[in-house]
Formats: structure tokens, C-alpha cells, sequence
């Protein structure tokens, strides 16, 4: 064989191991293409870099609806497996997510009232009203009431004098109290305290109030009011009215005093005793000096209310009025 058909024979030889080689090369590059697609499924590609769940959610999704990139007999049961189990795991992280902006909502909304709350209720005013020492959180409230509203108050009318009148003399057997809450039922019982009416009751009048238990009044106690009414009655003919009596021995105007202290509250004083003794020449019964202050007092003829009493500036506002009797 020559020289030059020896190099032909080499070089047909080297082109025939080329081409075994190729051939092999693209064999083995599709069983690895076939067993990749296996492991990563169709849109996925091998990357040194992690994905997210929500990458790997939406490549699956682009995947299986995707037909322009394969078809569904190209899909292995692994592949399947694998989209299913990473649509679960993202369904579920969605749920946590809107959960979370869900609580964080409901959160705020209860939160929010928090940091700006709504100004809480002023107080009552009667928790700024200070009152005379003698009024004390156990006092009852009949009896606040009538320091309040009463006690204090000038008192023109004759009925209403004469109601007083006869509730200052039950103090020397009852407190204010006692007498306040059965105030309406002596009323009643007395006629509204009409003179004319009360001074005209007889033996089984006086004795049918004496034994009703409601009023508990003793039998000298009723007849001391059915006699006292028969000297207003008197003293109307005579001056025209009982205000109008009553009223002439301050000069028809209130006595205002300034006392700050209950210490400095009289009992009785040197006007209470002088009415008293005219009461008594008149007939009246149980009109001593202490019944007769007392009896000023409540009819506002002075004012007693100490002087940081919410009440005094009150009364002495309508002290200072004209006298208004009718």
C-alpha cells in the first residue's frame, strides 16, 4: 500500500471515529434532556439561586395552561405531584397573608379608639355644691332636699306658716328627718293646713288622727295643732293675715347672717324670745324660744345658711327682694 493511500485510509478512519462520537454525544444529551424534565418541571431551570413559592406557583400555573411549550402527554406523574404540593403550600401562605392584613385590621379598629378615647363625663354638679356642715353623705336625701329647696326660703303664705309652725313643735319628739318623710301625710291629714279648717275639728277628728299609726302623732301633739289654729285664725282678723303677723317683727325682711361655722349658729336669740312670748299670750302652745328659731329658720325669716353653703348666696338673693306678701 502506497504512502498516500495509507494517510486516505487514516483520515476515512478519523472522520468515522468523528462521527461515532457525535452520534453518541446527541444520544446521551437526550436521555439526560428526557431525566432533567423529570426532576424540574416544564418552565423550571436548574439555577444556582432559590425560588420563591409564588415564582414557582405561577410557572406551574404557566405551565399547565401553556400548550405551546408542551403537551400533556409530556407531563409525568411526578411532575403533577410536585405542582400540587407547591399549589397547596401557596394557597395556604395566601390564607396566613390575608389573615394577617384581616387581624391587623381588626387591630387597628380597636386600637384606634384607644389612642384618642372620648373625654369621660364631667362630673355632676352636686359634687361641686358644698352645703352646710350638717348635711353629710348619710344624710337622707328628704332631708338634703329640703335644705335645698326650703330651708331657708322666705315663706309668705298662711298654709305654709302655718305647716312649719306646726312641724318645729314636732322637734321636741322627732328629728327633720322623721318628720320630712311623713310631711305629706300630716298635710293631708291636717287639711293642706288650712287654719279655718283645722281649728273647726272636733273630739272624733282629733281622736281618729291620734290613732292612725302612719302619722304617730301623740294626742297632746294633734290638740297643740288644732289650738294653734284657732289663734291664726284670731290673729287674721285682727292683723289681716299670720305672714303679715309674722313677718312685722323682723320688718318684713329676712335677717341675714354669715356664720362659718355651725358653732356659730344660734339656738335661739333675743327676736325668737320676744316672738315667743307673744305667741304664748296668744295662746299658742309649744312655741318656746327654740321652736320659734327653728321655725324662722325654716321659713327663711333668717338666713342661717353658712356662708360657703351653695344655698346662702341663694337665699339672700331673695331676701333682698322687695317684700312681696299678698
Amino acid at each position: 500500500m502506497s504512502k498516500q493511500n495509507v494517510q486516505k485510509h487514516y483520515a476515512l478512519e478519523k472522520h468515522r471515529e468523528k462521527e461515532k462520537t457525535r452520534s453518541k454525544n446527541s444520544s446521551t444529551n437526550f436521555l439526560l434532556s428526557k431525566h432533567w424534565k423529570k426532576i424540574y418541571p416544564i418552565g423550571l431551570h436548574k439555577t444556582g439561586s432559590s425560588l420563591s413559592l409564588s415564582s414557582l406557583s405561577l410557572t406551574l400555573s404557566q405551565t399547565s395552561n401553556d400548550s405551546s411549550i408542551t403537551d400533556s402527554s409530556s407531563i409525568t406523574p411526578l411532575d403533577q405531584k410536585i405542582s400540587l404540593a407547591l399549589r397547596l403550600i401557596a394557597s395556604s401562605r395566601e390564607k396566613k397573608e390575608v389573615n394577617s392584613t384581616t387581624c391587623n385590621k381588626n387591630v387597628a379598629r380597636t386600637v384606634s379608639p384607644a389612642r384618642s378615647p372620648s373625654p369621660s363625663p364631667s362630673p355632676s354638679e352636686e359634687e361641686f355644691m358644698r352645703r352646710c356642715n350638717w348635711i353629710t353623705s348619710t344624710s337622707d336625701k328628704v332631708y338634703v332636699q329640703f335644705h335645698d329647696e326650703c330651708w331657708g326660703v322666705p315663706v309668705y303664705d298662711d298654709h305654709q306658716l302655718f305647716e312649719l309652725l306646726a312641724l318645729c313643735g314636732m322637734l321636741m319628739d322627732f328629728n327633720w328627718t322623721e318628720i320630712l318623710k311623713r310631711r305629706d301625710q300630716i298635710r293631708e291629714a291636717f287639711g293642706g293646713f288650712n287654719a279655718n279648717h283645722v281649728a273647726k275639728m272636733g273630739e272624733s277628728e282629733i281622736e281618729e288622727l291620734t290613732s292612725n299609726t302612719s302619722l304617730n302623732l301623740a294626742e297632746n301633739r294633734v290638740r297643740c295643732i288644732v289650738d294653734n289654729a284657732k289663734c291664726i285664725v284670731k290673729i287674721v282678723r285682727e292683723f289681716g293675715s299670720f305672714s303679715s303677723y309674722m313677718w312685722n317683727y323682723v320688718n318684713y325682711k329676712p335677717i341675714i347672717n354669715r356664720f362659718r361655722h355651725p358653732r356659730n349658729v344660734p339656738l335661739r336669740t333675743p327676736k325668737a324670745e320676744t316672738i315667743s312670748k307673744d305667741l304664748l299670750k296668744k295662746g299658742f302652745r309649744f312655741v318656746g324660744p327654740v321652736i320659734v328659731y327653728s321655725f324662722m329658720q325654716a321659713a327663711g325669716m333668717t338666713i342661717d345658711h353658712l356662708v360657703d353653703c351653695f344655698r346662702h348666696k341663694d337665699c339672700v338673693n331673695l331676701a333682698e327682694r322687695p317684700w312681696r306678701h299678698v
